[in-house]
């Protein structure tokens, strides 16, 4: 069975975390962070390392939200 790939995300979704996969020249990109923004036609998503990555809306492929990262265990 193939996996489809489907936008789930709306404006409505700006301030939650997604995940993302867009056309790049040569294959595919994903991003997973906080969607700070979606104006005119451009995602603004902020990685985990504080990079913000900007998307333009007809190179996504992909899209949904997906759950608060796990905190990461304490080592010892």
């Amino acid at each position: 069975m193939a996996a489809r790939l489907v936008i789930r995300i709306t404006t409505q979704d700006i301030g939650t975390r997604i995940t993302t996969r867009r056309r790049v020249q040569g294959g595919f990109r994903d991003t997973v962070g906080i969607l700070e923004a979606w104006e005119g036609g451009v995602l603004k998503v902020r990685k985990k390392d504080g990079t913000l990555v900007e998307i333009f809306e007809e190179t996504l492929v992909a899209a949904k939200v997906v759950p608060v990262a796990p905190p990461r265990p304490e080592r010892m």
